[in-house]
């Protein structure tokens, strides 16, 4: 846990004022975990315009979601170790300036493999923000202000994955997939100066201040928060990556369902960040638990319209603050080790997006869209129950 805030040394009359949460700075932040996933997700709205553009199929073209995830995953754990010395503000700004040049290296570069290579740099890059963005939002605010600083540094994430794939779609449209990836190099351009100018910087971890990696997976709670993540992420993206093939097989409208999550998610983030610091474990366990029911429910009567609806906006309710949770438990579990933990958290995240994806797709295969359901119902149990049981150091009752 934080350290407790320091008692005024005077009586109340003199004491200085508290200040607000510093909404400019930690927007500065949300906005970065807004462009690593729309710059992630944007080829995926784009798919057929860059297959033709680039004269490849649609299944190579989705390579440059699948490169940059995998950039994410090997890069997260062992850049956020290098950096842990340098000054926050600075490794930040690195990472935004990768993604304007990969962005519009995407935009400008006439060869598939050039383009592979920015989305791979690009994804490093972002594995690199997932690791120091949890840290930085704390390091900026006062210990009783970290829960809903994290929540409100963390509302990119939700938006950015109810918005990517439609606004690729759109601006495919409107100005072609080069002039997309374009804008997206300016607003990252525009991001570097907001952060210039409203994120105060914070010092790196010098000298024996800086954990190692086995030091930080031996912490107790790190373990529990780990698999709470693999379990729960794996379940949430059995679904939703093949959220389309349920929806249409069901009857119903796939970006109705994607709406419902979305409205959803906002929700559930807004909820989060104004209870976080009381109840962190309750949240988690009701997060959990609800979708664990929301794939049981649609075991059984998953086919109606009305039905489907309300589970996707009961789904998304517990998603939508899911990253805000598991930064939260992490770096409380963490203390020192916050920002390798961090790095943790966005390789299991990630490997819980490619394992999501395999699993769903090979469930589609056997006997399609009706083994979703179980799979995640399991899924999403488990993941209860290993919170359920992790009561002492990873999910610990009462106020943070």
């Amino acid at each position: 846990m934080p350290p407790p805030a320091s008692p005024a040394c005077v009586g109340p009359a003199s004491a200085p004022p508290r200040a607000e949460l510093p909404i400019a700075a930690l927007s500065g932040l949300a906005a970065s975990g807004f462009l690593c996933i729309v710059t992630e997700t944007l080829p995926a709205g784009l798919l057929p315009h860059v297959a033709a553009g680039l004269g490849v199929a649609e299944a190579v073209a989705g390579q440059l979601v699948a490169v940059y995830a995998l950039g994410s995953l090997l890069a997260a754990i062992p850049l956020t170790s290098l950096t842990q010395g340098l000054a926050r503000r600075g490794v930040l700004l690195a990472t935004i300036l990768c993604f304007v040049v990969g962005n519009a290296l995407t935009a400008g570069a006439g060869s598939l493999a050039v383009i592979l290579v920015a989305r791979f740099v690009a994804g490093c890059a972002a594995g690199l923000a997932w690791g120091i963005l949890a840290g930085y939002a704390r390091s900026i605010v006062r210990p009783d202000q970290t829960g809903p600083a994290m929540a409100l540094a963390m509302v990119g994430v939700p938006l950015a994955l109810a918005l990517g794939v439609p606004l690729g779609t759109f601006l495919g449209g409107l100005v072609g997939w080069r002039g997309s990836f374009l804008i997206l190099a300016a607003l990252g351009l525009a991001l570097i100066g907001w952060i210039i100018a409203t994120l105060p910087d914070a010092p790196g971890r010098a000298g024996d201040d800086r954990p190692s990696l086995r030091q930080v997976i031996a912490t107790p709670g790190v373990a529990p928060i780990l698999l709470v993540i693999l379990t729960w992420m794996t379940a949430h993206n059995v679904l939703y990556t093949y959220i389309a093939p349920f929806a249409v097989a069901a009857g119903v409208r796939t970006d109705l369902v994607l709406l419902a999550f979305g409205v959803g998610s906002l929700a559930g983030l807004w909820l989060v960040g104004r209870l976080v610091d009381r109840m962190l474990r309750t949240l988690v366990l009701l997060a959990t638990g609800s979708f664990a029911t929301v794939a049981i429910v649609l075991v059984v009567v998953g086919g109606q319209d009305v039905v489907l609806y309300g589970a996707a906006l009961l789904w998304g309710l517990g998603f939508g603050g899911a990253g805000a949770m598991m930064q939260t438990a992490s770096a409380d579990a963490a203390g020192n080790g916050i920002d390798l933990a961090q790095a943790m958290v966005t390789t299991a995240w990630n490997v819980a997006i490619a394992a999501g994806g395999a699993l769903g797709g090979a469930l589609l295969a056997i006997g399609g869209t009706s083994l979703l359901p179980p799979a995640v119902a399991a899924l999403a149990l488990l993941a209860f129950l290993i919170a359920l049981a992790a009561r002492r150091s990873a999910f610990p009752p009462g106020r943070r």
